[in-house]
C-alpha cells in the first residue's frame, strides 16, 4: 500500500477499507495520505490519547487540529494533554479556554493536581501571557479552591509592574470582586476593595475577619488624613463594642488601642462609643495625657504667634528704614558706562528720555554695591546686554514716558519726590516698570554680568575692526636681507 499510495484513489481506497472493516489498514493509509484528522479521531475513539497527541505534535499537522480535538483530549488524558500544550510554542491559550472550562466543570479529587491550573500558571508566569481571559479563568479556578492562599498570592502579584503606562494586573477587578463575594473569599475581597480605593468597604469587611487586618488596611491611606481618621474611628468603635468582660478591662483595652493610632485619635474621639454610665475614673490617665498634649500645642501656637509678631515688627521697621535710606556720592564719582562724572554732566547728554533733570544734574542710579550710572547710560548698557524681547520692552517703556512729556519731576537719584510709591498715575506706573527692568540689580554685580560669560569677545559689529589686528604673512621676501648672528 505504501508503494502504491500515489496511484491509488484516496476516496475509493478508504471507502473500500472501511466497508471491509480493515481499520488498521485504513489508519495506516490515512497516515500515508496525511489525513491526520481521521488518524487522530480513530485514536481518540480507541482511548489512546498519547498516540493522538504524538500525531498532533508532527510539524506537518495543522495547528487547527490542536484546537479542534483539545476538549476531547483533555477529558481523555488531562496530564498528557497539558504536557503536550506546554511543549508546543505556537499555541494560543485563549483558543483553549473552551476545553479548559469543560475540564474544570468536572469534579476532581482534593489531592488531584488540577491540570488546567498548572497550564494557566505556565501561561501567566512562564509565557507572560497578558490575555484578560486567561487571567480571569485562573482567578476563577483559584477562588473555587478551599485554600485561598493561591488566590491571595495571585491577587497580590503585579504582572505588569515596571511597564510604562501599563496596568499592574490583567484580570478584571470588578469580575474578581463579584466572584470572590460569591465564593465568600473575604480576605481576597478586602484586598480587591483596597486595590480599587474602596477603603471604607475594605476596613468594614476586614473587621469581620481580623481587626489586625483592618488596621493594616487603614494604614494604607497616607494622602488623606480625614479618611484615615475615619477608618481608625471605625476600628475603634468595633473594638469598644466587641470587647467582652469587665467594664474596666474593656476601657483599658480601648485606651491601649489609642496608642496604636500614633496620635491620630484622641480620648475625646472614642468617648462617644462608651456607655453614658462609665466612670470618669477609668479615663483619668488618658484624659490627663490628652490635656498635657493640648497644653503643649497651645504653648507651641503661642511661640509661633510671637515669632510672627516679631517678624511683622521687623518688616515694619525695614519699611520705615527704606524711606530714610540714602547714599553718599563723591563729587569725583564716575558713571560705570561712560566714565564721565556723575555730578557734573552738562549738555544734551545729561537728559535721559522719560526723566526730568534737577538743576544741572542728569538723572542717575546708585546701587548698594557702590556702582553709579547715568539713567541713559544704564538703559543703553542693559538693552545692549539683555535678550531681544527684554530690550524691546525697555525701549518701549522709555518711548511711552517720552510721549507723555508731562510727568512730575524726579529726584536726582531716580525716585519720585513727594509722592507715595503706590501712585496710580500712568507715568508713575511706567517709571516703576522701567526701574524694575533696568535697576532691579546692578548690571556689573548681578545676573546680567554673569550671563555675559557666554557672549563672544568680539561682537558682530566689531568684526571689521578686529580684522585689522590680523597678522598677515609677508609675501615679498626678495628684498629682505638676512643677518647672520655671531655664535
Amino acid at each position: 500500500m505504501s508503494d502504491s499510495k500515489d496511484v491509488l484513489d484516496e476516496a475509493t481506497t478508504m471507502k473500500l477499507l472501511e466497508s471491509y472493516g480493515r481499520v488498521e489498514e485504513l489508519v495506516y493509509f490515512a497516515n500515508l495520505k496525511e489525513q491526520y484528522e481521521i488518524v487522530i479521531h480513530h485514536y481518540i475513539q480507541q482511548g489512546e490519547a498519547k498516540k493522538a497527541l504524538e500525531v498532533l505534535q508532527k510539524s506537518s499537522v495543522s495547528e487547527e487540529l490542536q484546537y479542534k480535538f483539545a476538549p476531547e483530549l483533555i477529558m481523555l488524558d488531562a496530564y498528557e494533554t497539558v504536557e503536550a500544550w506546554m511543549a508546543s510554542k505556537n499555541l494560543n491559550p485563549r483558543r483553549l479556554i473552551t476545553a479548559m472550562m469543560r475540564y474544570s466543570s468536572e469534579p476532581h479529587a482534593k489531592n488531584e493536581t488540577h491540570e488546567v491550573i498548572k497550564y494557566l500558571e505556565f501561561c501567566v508566569h512562564q509565557l507572560h501571557n497578558e490575555d484578560p481571559g486567561i487571567h480571569n479563568l485562573l482567578l476563577s479556578l483559584y477562588a473555587k479552591q478551599e485554600d485561598d492562599s493561591a488566590l491571595l498570592r495571585f491577587l497580590q502579584c503585579k504582572f505588569g509592574k515596571g511597564r510604562e503606562n501599563g496596568p499592574e494586573f490583567f484580570y478584571d477587578p470588578k469580575y474578581a470582586l463579584r466572584l470572590c463575594l460569591k465564593e465568600k473569599r473575604s480576605r481576597a475581597c478586602v484586598h480587591i476593595y483596597s486595590m480599587m480605593s474602596m477603603h471604607e468597604e475594605a476596613v468594614a469587611l476586614a473587621l469581620q475577619i481580623d481587626p489586625e487586618l483592618a488596621m493594616a488596611e487603614a494604614d494604607k491611606v497616607e494622602d488623606d488624613e480625614d479618611l484615615r481618621k475615619k477608618l481608625w474611628l471605625m476600628i475603634a468603635k468595633h473594638v469598644v463594642k466587641q470587647e467582652k468582660g469587665a467594664k474596666r478591662e474593656n476601657i483599658r483595652k480601648a485606651i491601649a488601642f489609642l496608642k496604636e493610632t500614633d496620635g491620630l485619635l484622641k480620648i475625646e474621639d472614642i468617648l462617644p462609643f462608651f456607655p453614658d454610665f462609665a466612670l470618669i475614673d477609668d479615663f483619668k490617665e488618658a484624659i490627663c495625657s490628652s490635656l498635657e498634649d493640648y497644653n503643649k500645642q497651645i504653648e507651641q501656637l503661642k511661640e509661633e504667634m510671637n515669632d510672627a509678631t516679631r517678624g511683622a515688627d521687623n518688616i515694619r521697621n525695614d519699611i520705615s528704614a527704606l524711606t530714610q535710606r540714602y547714599a553718599v556720592i563723591d563729587r569725583e564719582e564716575e558713571c560705570g558706562v561712560c566714565k564721565r562724572k556723575i555730578l557734573t554732566m552738562t549738555g544734551d547728554f545729561r537728559m535721559a528720555q522719560g526723566y526730568s533733570s534737577s538743576g544741572p544734574l542728569a538723572p542717575f542710579y546708585v546701587f548698594p554695591c557702590g556702582h553709579s550710572f547715568h539713567a541713559q547710560c544704564l538703559i543703553t548698557h542693559v538693552t545692549s546686554c539683555a535678550h531681544e524681547e527684554q530690550a524691546e520692552h525697555i525701549l518701549d517703556l522709555q518711548k511711552q514716558l517720552t510721549l507723555l512729556g508731562s510727568e512730575p519731576p524726579r529726584n536726582i537719584n531716580g525716585n519720585r519726590s513727594d509722592e507715595p510709591i503706590t501712585s496710580t498715575t500712568t507715568a508713575d506706573k511706567l517709571r516703576s516698570e522701567l526701574d524694575d527692568a533696568i535697576a532691579s540689580e546692578c548690571p556689573f554685580c548681578g545676573e546680567l554680568m554673569i550671563n555675559e560669560i557666554s557672549l563672544p569677545f568680539i561682537k558682530p559689529e566689531e568684526t571689521q575692526h578686529s580684522a585689522s589686528w590680523d597678522l598677515r604673512p609677508q609675501t615679498n621676501l626678495a628684498n629682505q636681507r638676512t643677518i647672520s648672528l655671531p655664535v
